[in-house]
């Protein structure tokens, strides 16, 4: 079963009939829409990004049957080269810091990595998408200048939320991939300081219009 997290746009788009259901784990109480795909609204409830219960998340899918898992959010732009309105589909991630796991209490390791089969798919039903880095902070702030300075060198992109997921559906032996729309350029690129909310959200409200056409060929394909 295919497993989509995204934002509330993606209720919007064109999906198979989905039933709402609140599916109860050891980690919490996740809402899925369900049916012939699984939906998971990653602010459900209101919940910020820096205080989303992953775990509950992608526990909820592993119970469900979810064995492909594709990550659609919002990031903000560490190369002038890559504008706001952009689309990346991410070859890998990074984060310094706390990723959250769920062998809290035992021995377990495994090397956390995208799925290229699925973001192969994702470029071809996206040509315009580019290859990046995704490079995961903790939030809620944004960045400061000098650490996008620093981490620009290596990564393309920055958000708070697909690492964690990534890494989190590759211990359940889900396989996943991530789908990045640029909303905004990171504090101190493209001649600009930390963006605004405001011009966030007008971004994104575009780019989500992008994502809606684009998740009817994702449910066709990987479904």
């Amino acid at each position: 079963m295919l497993g989509i997290i995204g934002g509330t746009a993606l209720l919007q788009a064109e999906l198979p009939p989905l039933e709402r259901k609140l599916v109860a784990t050891p980690y919490g109480t996740a809402e899925v829409y369900a049916g012939k795909i699984a939906v998971i609204k990653r602010h459900q409830f209101n919940t910020p990004p820096a205080q989303i219960n992953h775990r509950s998340h992608l526990a909820a899918f592993k119970i469900l049957g979810v064995d492909r898992m594709i990550s659609i959010g919002s990031t903000g732009s560490m190369k002038e080269e890559l504008p706001p309105g952009s689309l990346v589909v991410a070859s890998g991630f990074f984060s310094p810091w706390n990723i959250p796991t769920f062998h809290e209490h035992d021995i377990f390791h495994v090397p956390p990595a995208v799925d290229e089969e699925l973001s192969a798919g994702l470029l071809e039903l996206a040509p315009e998408a580019q290859r990046g880095i995704y490079f995961q902070t903790n939030g809620p702030r944004f960045e400061t200048a000098a650490e996008i300075a620093h981490f620009a060198e290596h990564t393309d992109v920055v958000g708070m939320t697909a690492a964690s997921e990534i890494t989190l559906a590759n211990e359940l032996g889900i396989r996943a991939a991530a789908l990045c729309t640029v909303d905004n350029y990171a504090n101190g690129i493209g001649g600009e300081g930390a963006p605004s909310y405001e011009e966030i959200v007008k971004i994104a409200r575009q780019n989500g219009d992008k994502v809606t056409s684009l998740i009817k060929g994702i449910v066709e394909i990987f479904a």
